[in-house]
Formats: structure tokens, sequence, C-alpha cells
């Protein structure tokens, strides 16, 4: 609905040592993961190696229900998705975990993040004569995969040695007739983590799925390294362990759950410390603090701590309107604004008011929202973001994904202060956002804001070439 950042991808895994009712636990985990991806959703489940699956476009409650989840069955093992497409086209085809038939057996598998390399590993295997039937790059590690499976001697042997072949952003949860795989790319880009349920084991992008089923969170899926759990119980391969990683840091700006920890450090301290590392940098004389739903909530009651200024609840949001709602005409898409905010008169009428923000991309969205703030008889609006300002691409699974649509790249602070409509702004340095997660165990990735990646990048990443009209290819 807005110009604002968008979440990649939640991936959740179980093992469990009994048959039971693995798609309900995993739907659960799915529904605490809706936040990371709101396009489509889907569930496998392994009933003693016979794959049962339900995906489609839509909300985890859309997309299931009893009924279908009855249908898929019991197992001891189930893999889950929540999509937001960075690569790939919103449709069905796209939708995940994908499952796939080879030789050896059946695979399905589920990702989060976004390949490097993908356009040119696809081009060699649709030169070897190999078809594709989505435009996502999780099909092409599945094809990574499967092409060393044919001669490795296991499944997490073939994982193994396609680490090798893929790059880029990866965490994935794969799923084969006897054993649950996670697995994280060498540089851990995005959060993975291990838990504990009921004598079996969990994979979730995040732990706050955990807390959904009653699970227990044991640790991180260290960079580079991939677990095995099956019969014999859970064991690692770290031949691709080495680095400390350098984690995408928004996922504590904004994509994480406040009350998720990832990486050792918990989401909502985080933001406290953002909202108060940006009173340090942008003090301002205010009335109230209020907070942008969601993400801006944290920063803003951090802010007012450290600043003593009074923090409100100025926005109510309408939670019954997701990302899927439609503005087919201009004047829809204006409004839009107004149905999913709605500023609180009684909280900013006649006052100066400071409000938290995590980031400007379009910066079309904020100037509605200072709007809102004004006709609501706000007296000022100085507005602070919770990080610096976006200037370059992210390739590793978030949708920034030209200059052209960043708005710092084409206006001065001062101008974007005066296009919004806001009486200051203030966005939080490179070095206090690098401090967010003090206590975590990783380096971060801040190339969207600086143009320095921990990895090499392409140059482009056009769309796919399926996904250009006949007129648009060159």
């Amino acid at each position: 609905m807005f110009d604002s950042v968008h979440e990649e991808c939640g991936v959740f895994g179980i093992y469990s040592e009994k048959t039971e009712d693995v798609a309900a636990q995993t739907y659960a985990a799915l529904y605490a993961l809706q936040h990371r991806g709101q396009e489509s959703c889907g569930i496998v489940v392994n009933d003693d190696g016979v794959f049962s699956y339900h995906k489609n476009l839509g909300l985890v409650n859309q997309v299931f229900d009893r009924e279908t989840l009855e249908r898929l069955g019991t197992g001891k093992i189930a893999i889950g998705h929540v999509r937001y497409s960075t690569t790939g086209n919103s449709n069905v085809a796209n939708a995940q975990p994908l499952v796939v038939r080879h030789i050896k057996g059946p695979l399905a598998i589920a990702h989060n993040g976004n390949l490097t390399n993908a356009r040119d590993l696809r081009e060699v295997y649709e030169n070897k004569g190999m078809l594709f039937h989505s435009t996502n790059d999780t099909e092409v590690i599945s094809y990574a995969i499967t092409q060393e499976r044919l001669t490795a001697p296991s499944i997490e042997c073939a994982v193994e040695r396609m680490m090798n072949t893929i790059k880029g952003a990866y965490s994935l949860v794969i799923m084969s007739p006897t054993k649950l795989i996670a697995a994280r790319d060498p540089n851990g880009f995005r959060p993975l983590s291990l838990g504990r349920y009921d004598g079996g084991y969990v994979i979730s992008s995040e732990t706050c799925a955990f807390d959904s089923i009653g699970a227990k969170f044991v640790r991180d899926i260290r960079p580079g390294e991939i677990v095995v759990i099956d019969g014999d119980g859970i064991r690692s391969i770290e031949t691709h362990c080495g680095q400390k990683g350098t984690m995408c840091v928004f996922e504590y700006v904004y994509f994480a759950r406040p009350d998720s920890v990832i990486q050792g450090a918990s989401v909502h301290k985080a933001r406290l410390r953002a909202g108060k590392y940006l009173w340090r940098e942008h003090p301002v004389q205010a009335d109230i603090v209020i907070g942008v739903p969601d993400s801006g909530l944290d920063a803003a009651l951090g802010f007012s701590r450290e600043s003593g200024i009074p923090y409100g609840i100025g926005f109510i949001k309408n939670r019954y309107i997701g990302r899927t709602f439609i503005q087919p005409t201009q004047t829809e898409r204006t409004n839009a604004v107004k149905l999913k905010l709605n500023a609180i008169s009684d909280t900013v009428k006649g006052k100066r008011v400071v409000m938290i923000d995590d980031s400007i991309v379009r910066g079309t969205t904020s100037a509605r929202i200072v709007r809102l703030l004004r006709d609501a008889g706000a007296k000022e609006v100085h507005v602070r973001i919770s990080s610096p300002p976006f200037i370059a691409p992210c390739y590793f699974g978030t949708d920034i994904d030209s200059k052209d649509k960043l708005i710092a790249c084409r206006m001065t602070e001062d101008e974007i202060c005066r296009y919004i409509g806001a009486d200051s702004l203030g966005y939080l340095s490179i070095e206090s956002v690098k401090k967010l997660a003090g206590n975590a165990d990783c380096d971060f990735c801040v190339g969207c804001f600086n143009e320095q990646y921990p990895i090499e990048v392409p140059k482009d990443m056009p769309k796919d070439k399926f996904e250009y009209k006949i007129s648009e290819k060159k």
C-alpha cells in the first residue's frame, strides 16, 4: 500500500519425533511470520516420504482453513513459507515452498533472500535444456541442489556442494523424504534460528515463531552452517563457516518483529536505541513524540525516554487492510494512507510533534502522513527517521531496486524536508545504525546506505526475460 520498504520472506521447518499434525504447527508459525511476507504462502507436509502441499496467493488465514490443513494430513516433517516478491512476479507459480521430484526422490525448499548470480545460473541450466516453471531464484537453487545430488552420497552433501555455486543471500529450509535441513549463506545476510519443540526441532526466520507454538530457542544458525535433522538426531556441516557474518541491519530497524531476538540481540531494544540515538543526533524542542505504526513505535518510545518529551499515541492503524489492498485510481491511491492510518487529534492538536518513522523511500507516503498530522491540528511536525537515507539498491532480498525511485538520490535533506511538509527532518547516521544491536555477534550490511557491500554485486539486476512484454524486449 505504501511506498515503503517491503519485507522479504519468512521460512519455517519442523521435525517431530512422532507422527502428528505438523501442518497446524507450521500454520501457527507462519501466522507469527506474516509480517515478513504478505503476497503468498504455503505448507508442505512429509508423511513417511509422501509430500502433500498447498500454496496460493494471499495471507496465511486466507490461503489456509481447517479443511485445507486437514487435507495436508499428518507427518513428522513440514516446511512453510510466507513471501514478498523481490525476485519474480507475484503469482501462484512463484509461491513457495517449491516442490520438485527428481531421480533421487522428492525435495521441498523454502528460501529467504536473493541470489546475486541467479540470472547467470539460470542461463546455464536453460542451455542444458532444464525447464523453469517460475521466475524466482528459489527454483535456481533447487536445480543447483538436484544437479549435485546426482553424484553426491546424500542430500546434505548436495547442499554443501551447491553452496559453492550460488552467491548472495539465502536462508533455506529444505525437506527430503527423511530429513529437515537448514542452510544459511556464509555472510549470514538473513536470520535463521534453531529451536527445540516437544522432543523435536524447529527452524525459523525469527524466534517469534517459536513462541507461537511453545518451542524453545536454542541458538542462531551460524553463517555458512548446514544443520541436518533426521532420525539420528541433529548435526552440523561447517565447511562454509568461518566468517563473522554481515546481517542486514534493516532487520533491526524494520523487518523483524519487536519480540524476536536475532544474533543474540533484542529487536525491541535495538529500536529503543534507535530513538535514543536520534535524540542525541537531532534534538528538537517539542511537546509530544509519536511513532508511525508499527516499527516507528519502539523508536519513538526510545526518543521520548532519552529526551524527556512525553510519548503519545498519535495514530490508529487499520489492521484489516493488508498490503494487497488495491487502489485502481489515483484518487484512491492518494487516499489510501487515510484508510491505513488516522491521526488522533486529541494527541497532536496545537502541539509541536516529533514523528518517528523507520525510513523514507520515495517520500510520497511521508508527505501524506505529515499532512494527516497537520489536518489533525499539529502546530509543528518534526520528522525523525530511525535509519540513514537510502541511496543505493539492495541485492540481498529487500525491494530497494533502483536509485531513480529513491528520493535521497534526487534531493538534499532540506529539499526532502520541504517536499514532505515537515518543519525539520533528521536521519539516523550510519555510525549509529551499526550500533543498534550492540551485543549482536555479527557485523552488519549497510550497502543500501553507503553503496559499500560485503560481497561483489552485479552491475544491474533486470527483470526476468519472461516478465517483459514482447514490446519491451530489446
